[in-house]
């Protein structure tokens, strides 16, 4: 049977229903390229979702070109320090501007027919428009015809981007974590080259999402990590429609060479001497706070069954101990690689035939079954739209 525009390409009835009735998402989700693309608008082009972090373009004039469900986009800090989103196209025939990293020294050339752009977006020349020797003509009005910027919002260091430009704005949509992470709202230093690492996954993404959500597989894929953060240290974050997660009662700061630490983000109240929280803000950031340090995961789905996951350090000094910056990532990477066989082997069970999406442990899968709600209910909203464009 061919799908009509009525029918959706899945039913998420059972994906709504309350946690001890509810099902996980469907196979298809996972497995079928038409609702890969279905969520890529309705996920993460309708959402705020991460493209990457401001410390990626860490000078005026820098230049990074991405790529975001197969757009050119183009990262880019502009000459008064901004940090801005453009579709990385020239406005003339559609030729890629920028192809690799790079500091814009002048203006964004493009390489076709040389018209050039500052790193506001204006177009600001384009030679031989007029005939050969004519830099103007009176149909190009260079004022219409600057590139197209992507709304964007920096919070917490990660590049949030709305492509549909019409999600409410980033501080009405997560207003909830950021009051209640009110306590780290000060200056984050990424700590450079050692704190920065990718890790490829054959799975689709939010496979990713769900596994950090959750505290229940620590015990068996984490056990040096349990070995002092417990599972039963540990509590659920559950805020529907917007985020989900975990946090510790117990957390042990890295301790260095003649006991040397990371200096504590300031004025902290006591509540976070031992504590750490872990947050999947939906669609694809993946957070984490600490007294001493933090980081951001952004997840970039580059295809139905590949993920890359872009993790990033942070503390609360610009200049902190190199040792102990470089130990610190070897030991997250340790535990975000403990998960990847969990993960792309729930990828691999995606291909069972009538697994039907799953049950949650009533006790210890509240924030993994928020995500599947909020995945459920936008895929919703967005099949309602369709509808009511017909």
């Amino acid at each position: 049977m061919q799908d009509t525009p009525t029918q959706p390409l899945s039913d998420l009835s059972t994906v709504r229903r309350p946690l001890a009735q509810a099902n996980g998402l469907p196979n298809a989700h996972y497995t079928d390229a038409r609702l890969f693309a279905e969520e890529g608008a309705a996920l993460l082009c309708r959402q705020w979702a991460g493209l990457a972090v401001a410390a990626d373009v860490p000078q005026p004039g820098d230049a990074l070109p991405l790529s975001f469900l197969g757009m050119p986009l183009l990262l880019l800090r502009d000459r008064q320090g901004r940090v801005r989103v453009f579709q990385n196209i020239c406005r003339h025939r559609g030729m890629i501007l920028v192809s690799e990293p790079r500091r814009i020294e002048g203006a964004i050339r493009c390489p076709y027919h040389s018209w050039c752009y500052g790193t506001d977006g204006r177009l600001v020349s384009t030679p031989h428009v007029g005939g050969p020797g004519q830099n103007t003509h009176e149909d190009i009005d260079k004022s219409t015809l600057g590139l197209v910027e992507v709304r964007s919002h920096i919070w917490r260091d990660v590049v949030w981007i709305n492509v549909s430009g019409d999600a409410p704005a980033f501080e009405e949509a997560q207003a909830d974590l950021i009051g209640r992470w009110a306590d780290f709202d000060r200056p984050l230093f990424h700590g450079g080259a050692e704190s920065r690492f990718e890790l490829t996954v054959a799975a689709n993404w939010k496979l990713a999402v769900e596994n950090y959500c959750e505290s229940y597989h620590l015990p068996w894929v984490h056990p040096g990590l349990n070995s002092y953060s417990r599972l039963e240290d540990h509590y659920h974050i559950e805020v529907a429609g917007r985020y989900s997660g975990q946090g510790t009662r117990v957390y042990r700061q890295l301790t260095g060479a003649e006991g040397a630490q990371f200096p504590d983000f300031a004025a902290l109240p006591a509540k976070w001497d031992t504590a750490a929280e872990y947050a999947s803000v939906f669609p694809n950031v993946l957070l984490g706070v600490h007294r001493d340090h933090a980081f951001a995961i952004v997840l970039r789905p580059e295809a139905l069954d590949r993920t890359v996951e872009q993790v990033h350090l942070y503390y609360a000094a610009p200049e902190t101990d190199a040792e102990l910056r470089a130990r610190n990532a070897a030991l997250w990477k340790t535990v975000f690689e403990e998960d990847i066989f969990v993960v792309e082997g729930m990828q691999r069970g995606r291909h069972a035939p009538g697994f039907d999406g799953g049950r949650f442990s009533p006790a210890m899968d509240g924030p993994t079954h928020l995500f599947h709600d909020w995945v459920a209910m936008q895929m919703e909203a967005y099949r309602a739209l369709d509808r009511a464009a017909e």
